[in-house]
């Protein structure tokens, strides 16, 4: 009932911040405007990336995804049957004989300690 409505945010209205923004920048006023920006200043604008961890060949390495990859993902049920837990489940049937495309290319395996519930544990 206290939910804020479309009227009541345009309402308000917008504070801009307490600090001029862009005003040293290159390009403010109408002489730097016709004249343009050369490349060399556009590239002493640009902050370098951190570069992350790197796997054994150089590669960029997420610390969130497996080193082994899975292979086809299959459910329990392989499909045929409706699902009886609301939980994404599926179990690594292996690399298939043909080529991965890349979606498939992608998934890696990431050990997990939960645990879902079994059969048992559900039923009442």
């Amino acid at each position: 009932m206290d939910e804020r409505t479309y009227d009541d945010t345009l309402d308000e209205g917008y504070s801009p911040p307490e600090k001029p923004l862009g005003v040293t920048k290159y390009g403010t006023t109408a002489a730097e405007q016709h004249e343009g920006e050369t490349l060399d200043q556009r590239l002493a604008q640009e902050v370098p990336e951190a570069p992350g961890p790197a796997d054994e060949e150089g590669e960029p390495a997420d610390p969130e995804t497996g080193d082994r990859r899975a292979g086809r993902l299959v459910a329990p049920d392989e499909g045929a049957h409706p699902d009886t837990t609301k939980e994404e489940i599926a179990f690594d049937r292996g690399v298939d004989g043909g080529a991965a495309g890349a979606e498939e290319a992608a998934v890696h395996v990431v050990e997990d300690d939960s645990r879902l519930p079994d059969d048992e544990d559900t039923a009442v």
